[in-house]
């Protein structure tokens, strides 16, 4: 197995960081990396906010579901779908473009986290952690507000970077479910009760399942955040709706 390999499947998210920054140089290679991605079209559908404001830092933070580790990352990027920039670009040449739709921003969206992920990946080889912050799209008045967001732009996802402690390093990576459960073959394949369990269980631990599932349904699913987030979704779709 080569080493991108193990980085991989090694990679878990990391939540505290040590004291030691992320040099510049670091930072362009993690962002060289991710304007280097796979991309429709060669188009490049994202932008990538570079928060260094600590005060911005500690806003989102907070914007995002309270969580003050954002606030004491050393590296902090937002990554956008785009579909302005080039809607603008089209006007500006005098070309007569349709307004972005809904297609548009599933593709910018399918961009922007291509771009993520690479930075993920140059960050875990150079021994920096990274924890992708779902949550930036929640609070979808407030988020436009603090990165100055305009129409047809969609926080896609968010990441902090820095270096883990020893803690974090020691810390198992939480199990993912057996491939023969996530690889279908050829089309989608509905699963039964039995081995939805099955692909699930791994998750639940030494927990009882039945308990473990009811639990993680009202924490995460049923939870407020999870409402919040898909209302704020839904602000942002409204600008591909007119």
């Amino acid at each position: 197995m080569n080493s991108v390999i193990e980085q991989l499947k090694e990679r878990k998210s990391v939540r505290v960081f040590t004291d030691r920054p992320i040099t510049p140089e670091e930072t362009a290679v993690i962002l060289e990396s991710a304007v280097n991605a796979p991309t429709a079209g060669n188009q490049q559908l994202y932008t990538i906010i570079h928060v260094t404001d600590a005060q911005l830092k500690a806003e989102l933070a907070e914007s995002c579901d309270h969580q003050p580790f954002i606030a004491k990352a050393p590296l902090v990027l937002v990554f956008c779908a785009d579909c302005r920039k080039w809607y603008q670009a089209f006007l500006e040449s005098g070309c007569e473009p349709r307004l972005p739709g809904v297609g548009d921003l599933m593709l910018a969206v399918s961009d922007a986290n291509i771009a993520a992920q690479n930075a993920v990946v140059a960050a875990q080889s150079l021994g920096i952690g990274s924890c992708y912050i779902g949550d930036i799209m929640e609070n979808a008045e407030k988020q436009r507000e603090l990165l100055s967001l305009p129409p047809y732009v969609f926080p896609a996802a968010m990441l902090v970077f820095g270096y883990p402690t020893e803690q974090q390093i020691s810390r198992p990576k939480p199990p993912r479910s057996d491939m023969r459960h996530i690889v279908h073959e050829n089309g989608y394949r509905d699963m039964d009760a039995d081995e939805l369990k099955q692909m699930l269980s791994v998750k639940a631990g030494t927990q009882d399942y039945d308990e473990w599932i009811r639990a993680f349904c009202n924490r995460k699913y049923n939870s407020d955040f999870s409402r919040e987030m898909t209302r704020s979704v839904g602000v942002f779709l409204d600008d591909f709706q007119k």
